[in-house]
C-alpha cells in the first residue's frame, strides 16, 4: 500500500481526533493536511502508519489548541464548537464513546482541560489507544499520562449530567419541540423545557443576536415563541438534523444558504440547553452561508408591515 493510500484510509480517524481536540472543523482539516505533509516528507516508512499519523495529528492539534485558547478568551460572546453534521470515523465497538465525545456538551467540558489532559482523555477513553501510544503522542511518560487521565476524568465526570436521555427519547422530544417551535406555541414549548433551561447563541459578534443568554422555562419559551414563527415571514426554514450527535436543526434562508444551527441537550425528559451557532466563520463547511444581516433587515421590514 502506498503512503497516500495508507493516509487516506486513516484520514477519518485523524480528523476525528483533531476535531475533538480543537472543536473546529477548519482547524482540524488543517491539522490533518499538515500531518500528511509531515508523513509524505518523512524519509523512512514507520513500522505503524496509524501510530505515526495519530501521534503527528495529536501533537499538531495540541500546538494549535494552545494558540486557539488565547483567541477564545477574547471571543465576543459565548464560544461554541463548530457544528458537525457527521463524524467520518466509525467504529462499532466504540460508537457510544464516539457519539458522546462529539456532543456540544462534551466538547464544552473538554474546554476545561489542559491541552495535554484533553488529548490523553480522548485518545484513551474515546479512541481506545494504549498508554504507550498516548505517551508517544503527547510526549509524556506512561505514568504521567495515567495521572493526566485521572485528572481529566475527574473534571469530565464532575460536569456530566447523571442521567442522560437515550437516543430514542431525545429524538421524540426533539420532534415535539420543533413542532411547537414552528407553531410558536409557548405553552407546549414551556412544557418541554427544564425549569432551569438555558438558551444561548454563538454569533462571534458577526451576526444579529438571535437572543441574548436567556434562562428559565418561562423566559426561554416566550423568546422562542416570539422569534421563530416570525422567521417564516421571510421564508427561513429549518431541517431537523443530528448536529454533533445530538438532536438539532439547520436553519436556511429562502435560497437554501445556512443561517445557523441549533442543538438541544436533553436530560430527565426535558430540554436542558439550547445552543445556536450563527457565526458565519463556523458555518462555511456546511455549505454557502446566508447574509444574516440582510435576513434581519428583511425581518424587521416584515414586522413593520404586519403591525
Amino acid at each position: 500500500m502506498s503512503k497516500i493510500e495508507e493516509f487516506e484510509e486513516l484520514r477519518p480517524l485523524l480528523f476525528s481526533i483533531a476535531y475533538r481536540i480543537l472543536g473546529s472543523v477548519g482547524e482540524a482539516e488543517d491539522a490533518v493536511q499538515e500531518t500528511w505533509l509531515r508523513y509524505d516528507a518523512s524519509a523512512t516508512r514507520p513500522a505503524s502508519a496509524k501510530a505515526f499519523l495519530s501521534t503527528a495529528v495529536t501533537r499538531i492539534s495540541i500546538d494549535v489548541l494552545r494558540s486557539a485558547r488565547v483567541r477564545r478568551e477574547r471571543y465576543v460572546g459565548p464560544w461554541f464548537p463548530e457544528p458537525l453534521l457527521s463524524d467520518p470515523y466509525q467504529d462499532p465497538a466504540r460508537s457510544a464513546e464516539l457519539a458522546d465525545s462529539v456532543s456540544m456538551a462534551a466538547l464544552l467540558l473538554l474546554e476545561r482541560l489542559s491541552p495535554a489532559e484533553r488529548a490523553v482523555f480522548l485518545l484513551r477513553e474515546v479512541f481506545g489507544f494504549g498508554f504507550d501510544e498516548i505517551g508517544s503522542a503527547v510526549g509524556r511518560s506512561e505514568a504521567a499520562c495515567r495521572q493526566l487521565l485521572v485528572r481529566a476524568r475527574r473534571h469530565m465526570e464532575a460536569g456530566r449530567p447523571r442521567f442522560a436521555a437515550d437516543r430514542q427519547e431525545q429524538r421524540e422530544l426533539a420532534t415535539r419541540f420543533f413542532d411547537a417551535l414552528k407553531d410558536g406555541d409557548v405553552g407546549r414549548l414551556r412544557h418541554l423545557l427544564a425549569a432551569d433551561v438555558q438558551l444561548a447563541g454563538d454569533g462571534g459578534g458577526k451576526t444579529p443576536q438571535l437572543a441574548n443568554a436567556v434562562m428559565g422555562a418561562e423566559n426561554v419559551a416566550r423568546v422562542l415563541g416570539a422569534v421563530f414563527p416570525r422567521l417564516a415571514l421571510v421564508d427561513v426554514a429549518f431541517e431537523q438534523r443530528e448536529v454533533n450527535a445530538q438532536p438539532g436543526a439547520v436553519f436556511r434562508d429562502r435560497e437554501g444558504k445556512v443561517l445557523y444551527t441549533l442543538v438541544l441537550d436533553v436530560l430527565d425528559g426535558r430540554i436542558q440547553n439550547i445552543r445556536t451557532v450563527a457565526n458565519p466563520d463556523k458555518l462555511g463547511h456546511l455549505g454557502p452561508v446566508a447574509d444574516a444581516w440582510a435576513v434581519d433587515r428583511e425581518l424587521k421590514q416584515a414586522r413593520r408591515r404586519s403591525n
